[in-house]
């Protein structure tokens, strides 16, 4: 019982820690639009359209499992969904060499892919290219939709058929969804980049609103959140 609690209470420092959210609501499972608000600590410095899979929500794998009902789908590799829930982010990319962020930055070459095959020892996982790679996507996209981004810390166990490469990004045009990334404008994804800082342990919580009510008593710095108001 000792053990089971301390288990509890250190996780419980771990989810709460954040003093950055990007928070991420849609109406449904089935949407694929939503609004996203970025909060530091109390303070709402952004709020923005954004896009998601074009099939909508799934329960992704991230910082804390949520129980889902029968009705509610599960992410998987290939659904064309963006993950629901709660995630870390890890790290900033791009095609130039360097980047004002305050967080880890990561150098876009042409041989840097993210590896979607999920038999790969390297599944879900941004790597050089050694050429034997049965499924991937480009780290250095041509149409700049990645011209920067955030990687997103879904699956990162790397649990087969569970989804890969997840990211913020560029949007390719307005109101266009996603394989299962989150997308929106340039100048939007600009201004949150600036403001990440790895210090503050910034998160992703992406959620339909039915689960407002539960993220408010996770989050109690989210009770006024005017995306998780529910009518």
């Amino acid at each position: 019982m000792i053990k089971s609690f301390l288990i509890l209470i250190n996780f419980s420092i771990l989810l709460f820690s954040s003093e950055q959210i990007v928070l991420v609501v849609a109406n449904d499972f089935n949407t694929s639009h939503a609004k996203l608000a970025f909060y530091d600590g109390h303070t709402l410095l952004l709020k923005a359209e954004v896009n998601i899979g074009t099939k909508g929500l799934a329960w992704g794998i991230g910082e804390k499992k949520f129980d889902h009902k029968q009705n509610e789908p599960l992410k998987y590799e290939g659904d064309q969904k963006a993950p629901a829930g709660i995630f870390a982010l890890q790290n900033i990319f791009g095609y130039g060499y360097s980047s004002a962020s305050n967080l880890p930055y990561l150098h876009t070459s042409k041989e840097l892919i993210c590896v979607d095959d999920s038999n790969d020892r390297f599944y879900n996982r941004i790597i050089q290219a050694h050429g034997s790679e049965k499924s991937f996507e480009n780290m250095r996209r041509k149409d700049y939709q990645y011209k920067y981004g955030v990687t997103v810390a879904h699956n990162n166990e790397g649990v087969k058929q569970r989804g890969s490469c997840i990211f913020l990004h560029i949007q390719r045009e307005e109101g266009a969804g996603t394989a299962g990334c989150t997308s929106m404008k340039e100048k939007d994804l600009k201004k949150l980049i600036s403001l990440l800082d790895k210090k503050k342990h910034p998160i992703l919580i992406q959620i339909p609103k039915s689960r407002a009510k539960e993220i408010k008593k996770l989050y109690p710095v989210l009770q006024n959140s005017e995306l998780l108001r529910q009518n």
